[in-house]
Formats: structure tokens, sequence, C-alpha cells
């Protein structure tokens, strides 16, 4: 895949493969994610877009006083629900999001209530594990390609200021091809795979138009994706590397789990 070291202070945009909590007991691919973190300038702070959290208006998680984990699964060992990830708090980073989406049209608001979710924690324990990089999280507020496009197009300045953005979802995602007795290493479903060579393929060529019509122009795209909110965290992470003019992306982790896609990009 060749060398994808950020040589400049000025982060990256990354769409990653999230996992479920017992990611955290693949060996392989807590390496990976490690691995991934150390090839690019540690950020000043972290803007999560996770496919956990759908709330309209544009919602940002709390950042006032530390707050408990979105532990939004069930029927996990407990283990699961013991895990900690108490990263700072990033209120500067909150009114800049809130800056710049409130002058493109949009009312932003927070909740101080709520903690990150899986989608967030689960890999930036990974990642970041002292946990001292600030994060904040963002809701999507709608589904639609166009929309979460352009507002990832308005987020696009904090990069400038040190912000790793970040779309966390799954490059496929259809839990019913979730079979814990065939393992993880399992061979995924046909349909798995060519939708994953497609995301390939059209990640690698820029085709930001067809990966936004993905549900008409990826084989098998309904049931890679029966509900598009795992793929659309990418729509925001394409608009906020595509303002600087191209969204050059590579692939910086491959493969399946439990017959999901697990391929993520580093957007430059």
């Amino acid at each position: 895949m060749g060398s994808m070291t950020q040589t400049l202070d000025r982060p990256p945009v990354l769409f990653l493969s999230h996992g479920a909590p017992p990611l955290a007991d693949d060996a392989r691919w807590t390496r990976e994610l490690a691995d991934w973190s150390g090839t690019f300038d540690k950020p000043r702070d972290i803007l999560m877009v996770s496919a956990h959290w759908e709330n309209a208006p544009v919602t940002l998680s709390a950042t006032q006083r530390p707050t408990e984990l979105v532990y939004d699964f069930w029927g996990f060992p407990q283990k699961y629900y013991d895990v900690r990830y108490d990263a700072p708090q990033a209120p500067q980073l909150a009114a800049e999001v809130e800056k710049l989406v409130g002058t493109h049209g949009h009312h932003v608001e927070r909740d101080e209530q709520r903690g990150l979710d899986h989608g967030a924690y689960v890999p930036l324990k990974e990642m970041f594990p002292a946990a001292d990089v600030p994060v904040v999280q963002m809701s999507m507020p709608t589904l639609d390609p166009q929309g979460l496009f352009e507002l990832g197009r308005t987020l696009a300045p904090l990069r400038d200021r040190g912000t790793l953005i970040v779309g966390s979802g799954f490059t496929t995602h259809n839990l019913r091809w979730f079979n814990p007795a065939a393992g993880p290493d399992a061979a995924p479903p046909a349909v798995s795979s060519e939708f994953d060579h497609w995301a390939e393929e059209a990640m690698a060529a820029g085709d930001v138009d067809a990966i936004l019509d993905f549900i008409h122009k990826a084989p098998g795209a309904r049931e890679a994706h029966p509900r598009s909110e795992h793929w659309a965290p990418l729509y925001v992470a394409l608009g906020a590397a595509s303002a600087s003019g191209g969204i050059d992306a590579k692939t910086a982790i491959e493969g399946f789990w439990f017959g999901l896609s697990k391929r993520s990009w580093t957007l430059g």
C-alpha cells in the first residue's frame, strides 16, 4: 500500500470500519489500528462522526464535564461494559464546529449528557490508547448523501487547526452475515467481497459521485447495506477531504471480520 506517513501538521481525514466491542480481542485488527495512527502526526483534537448517532439538528456530545461512555449494545459479556476511555473534553473544537456549521445554515445543539458511543471509543482506544487527545462526537442529522457530503465540506477548515476528522462506520454491514460459530476469519459472502472490491476501486479513482450514489452503482448495495447508516459517515469524510481539491484515498486496513469488510481509508 506504500507509505501513508503524513509529514505536515495538517491531519488527514479518516474513514474507518469501527468493529463491535469484541474488536478488542482481535490481535490483528487492534495492531492494524495502532499502526495506522502512527502514520500521521498526533492531532490537536478529534471530531468523530459515528454510524451510531443519528440526530437532527446537528448535535455535539458533552464538552462541559466527563461523561460516561454510551454502551450502545446488548447481550455481551460484562467486560465490554467495563471498558473506559476517558479522553479529555474538547470545548474549543465544539465551538469551532458550531461556528462553521452555523454559518452554512445549520442549527447546532449540544447534548451534555451524551458520551462517546462504541463507534467512537472502540477504535480510538486502539489508535490513541493513552486517551490524551480531546474528542467530541457529532451526530449525523440525515442519511442523505449530498447533505452529509456538504456538511463535511463545511468542516474542512478544522484540519488547518490540527483536527482529525473521522467518519466511523463499516464498509459492508449486514449483521445477518455475522456467524460467531464460523469465527472472525471465515470467508466472507460473495456480495461482501464484491462490494468491497467496488469500494476499493471507486475510492482509488476518487469517484465521489459513484460513492454518493452507491445504492445504484455498487454491486449488491442493498445487501451490503440494508440500511445506509454505516456507509453514511464516509460522505462526511469525503466532503471534508474533497474541499482541498481531491480525496487522494489510500487503503489503510483491508480484509474481513465475520464477513464484514473492515476496509478503512486515509484521505489526504
